[in-house]
């Protein structure tokens, strides 16, 4: 069942993005998430195990979007180069579309515990996958060098994407993300072109 048909569920995703990017994960009782979602502080348990629970869901949710999002944009592109263009392009602006949400993403899982960020690495690899798949086909087309090692490039890729919108975050928004989008994708693919 999607997030849209589970209306309370979305409801308490939501909110919980907002409280999280407004508090830090640590101060967000679930009572001030369940205020926000206007459901009673109960409603909550009927979705989720705990706070943490929360957490990992709401990135499950967010991601899974995150990535049907970037494979939709991609999907029609011709080579690796142009998807490669497009990911980034996708990447920052639904980061820069949504601040609570860059807050939460690039600032309060990375404060999470082991234990969640064990969870959170095992949604995340649909991601890298995205990312794996544009390079090898990008190798296979022959516009990426042959000799790149798939897993470096991809720790490269997103860790350039990363901490960007990393800065981006810390820094207030001072920056246009979203222009940044070319000049970066310029940049990883000319690093990657034969």
């Amino acid at each position: 069942m999607s997030i849209e048909q589970r209306p309370k569920y979305k409801q308490i995703i939501d909110a919980a993005v907002s409280v999280i990017a407004e508090n830090g994960f640590h101060r967000s009782q679930v009572s001030k998430i369940a205020k926000r979602a206007g459901v009673a502080d109960g409603t909550i348990y009927i979705y989720f195990k705990n706070k943490e629970d929360i957490l990992v869901s709401l990135f499950r949710e967010k991601m899974g979007q995150f990535v049907e999002k970037i494979e939709a944009e991609i999907k029609g592109k011709n080579d690796a180069k142009e998807k490669l263009l497009t990911m980034v392009k996708v990447h920052f602006n639904q980061l820069a579309a949504d601040y609570p949400l860059a807050i939460v993403t690039q600032l309060e899982l990375r404060q999470s515990e082991p234990g969640i960020r064990m969870e959170i690495n095992n949604i995340f690899k649909n991601y890298l996958r995205v990312i794996d798949e544009i390079l090898i086909e990008g190798k296979q087309q022959k516009i990426f060098r042959d000799n790149i090692d798939t897993r470096l490039a991809r720790q490269m890729i997103f860790g350039t994407l990363d901490d960007i919108v990393t800065n981006w975050v810390m820094n207030d928004q001072k920056y246009d993300l979203q222009a940044l989008a070319e000049p970066v994708g310029e940049l990883l693919v000319n690093g990657l072109c034969c």
